[in-house]
């Protein structure tokens, strides 16, 4: 994970949280584990949390808001709307699907990051929605990208289709293959030629 703009006790709490959660899953990560990981006392990380569901919560929301600066500044550089795509796309993902992915317990992640931050997630896709759409009028308005709808439209499918590939992959690699793929044949879609 980058690095958290938090104080340094809840930094050390969520870096020790999501290495447990990657190592034992959600379910059988335990207080003490978190606590233990951190160099702490579990009465010490509840005086910043309450449980650990407000810990995933809080890693959540660190995911989304990495992510969309990520993306921002992906779509934000210099290059073809399909390398501007595709390094949005890998940006998205960042380090933190590469782990997540990578872990035995990355589904079970997935689904605990939809059980306990659904909100979270809602808002931070849409975040991303957002900058994807405002990148698509930008561009449109260029004469670079040709859209088929609506831009908040073209937006929605693009993180829909995302998320359903974190969803439907068995690891990393795959979820990075199909990733690129995505990539290509959106950008080539949009390209103006």
């Amino acid at each position: 994970m980058k690095d958290l703009d938090v104080d340094p006790k809840q930094k050390a709490i969520l870096m020790s949280a999501w290495q447990a959660f990657a190592a034992y899953g959600f379910r059988k990560t335990s207080m003490d584990d978190i606590a233990r990981g951190a160099g702490m006392s579990r009465p010490a990380v509840y005086l910043h949390y309450k449980n650990k569901e407000a810990i995933f919560r809080s890693l959540a929301q660190h995911y989304y808001d990495m992510a969309a600066a990520d993306v921002a500044e992906a779509l934000g550089g210099e290059g073809t709307i399909r390398d501007l795509i595709a390094r949005a796309f890998s940006a998205q993902g960042g380090d933190v699907m590469a782990a997540m992915l990578s872990s035995p317990h990355g589904m079970e992640l997935l689904d605990a990051s939809n059980a306990t931050s659904s909100d979270i997630s809602d808002a931070g896709e849409a975040r991303l929605r957002d900058l994807y759409a405002d990148w698509l009028e930008r561009e449109a308005a260029q004469g670079r990208v040709r859209l088929t709808g609506e831009a908040q439209d073209v937006a929605a499918t693009i993180t829909a289709a995302l998320k359903g590939i974190k969803a439907a992959v068995p690891s990393y690699d795959d979820y990075t293959t199909r990733v690129a793929q995505l990539a290509a044949l959106i950008g080539a879609g949009l390209e103006v030629r």
